[in-house]
Formats: structure tokens, C-alpha cells, sequence
């Protein structure tokens, strides 16, 4: 975990991932803190920018992420977080992956 860049905010964005699938379940970002959570628990901890605060997926939904594996790109800026997704999805608002909305490329 020493080669994770944090940003000046003191965060990293960390991309989700389904392990079976390889389907992009969401995005969210995690801090030190959460980073050490979710590699302990093996279960995913994010950082709330809004609520400044942690949160681990599913504590109030029950859609909990199964941590399988925790990458780190070349730059060490961004993580890559592949889960076994339980329950009825990763989006807040009820659907799998929060990626349902597509730009059309007129």
C-alpha cells in the first residue's frame, strides 16, 4: 500500500469491479483509513467527500462488496477493486452498476 498515491485531498479513486464478470460496478474514493479497512476486512470501505466520513458498501442496504482482489495502476494513482457484488446491486439507486446510463456517439 506504500506505492498508493493519495491525491492533496488525501484521496484515491478506486474503481469497482464484479471479479466473475469483469462488469464496472461503480466508482467511489477511499482514503488511507478506508484503504487499511477494506484490505483487512476484505470487504469495501470507501471515504464520504460530502459526509467526510467512512462508510463501508452495504452497511445500510446489505448490498456488501466481497473484496477479492485490490490493484494499483502504474502510477499508483488509481485502484482497481474486484468484488463478488451480494445482494441486489452496488448503485444507491437500486440498479447493479451505477454505468446504466449511456452518451449516444452521434
Amino acid at each position: 500500500m506504500g506505492e498508493v498515491k493519495f491525491n492533496s485531498d488525501g484521496l484515491v479513486p478506486a474503481i469497482v469491479q464484479e471479479d466473475t464478470t469483469g462488469e464496472v460496478l461503480m466508482m467511489a474514493w477511499m482514503n488511507q483509513e478506508s484503504l487499511r479497512l477494506t484490505v483487512e476486512r476484505r470487504r469495501t470501505v470507501f471515504y464520504s467527500r460530502s459526509r467526510r466520513e467512512l462508510w463501508a458498501k452495504g452497511d445500510t442496504s446489505g448490498d456488501i462488496q466481497e473484496v477479492r482482489s485490490l490493484y494499483y495502476d502504474c502510477d499508483g494513482d488509481t485502484l482497481l477493486v474486484r468484488v463478488i457484488q451480494h445482494g441486489k446491486g452496488a448503485c444507491h439507486t437500486g440498479n447493479r452498476t451505477c454505468f446504466f446510463r449511456e452518451i449516444e456517439l452521434g
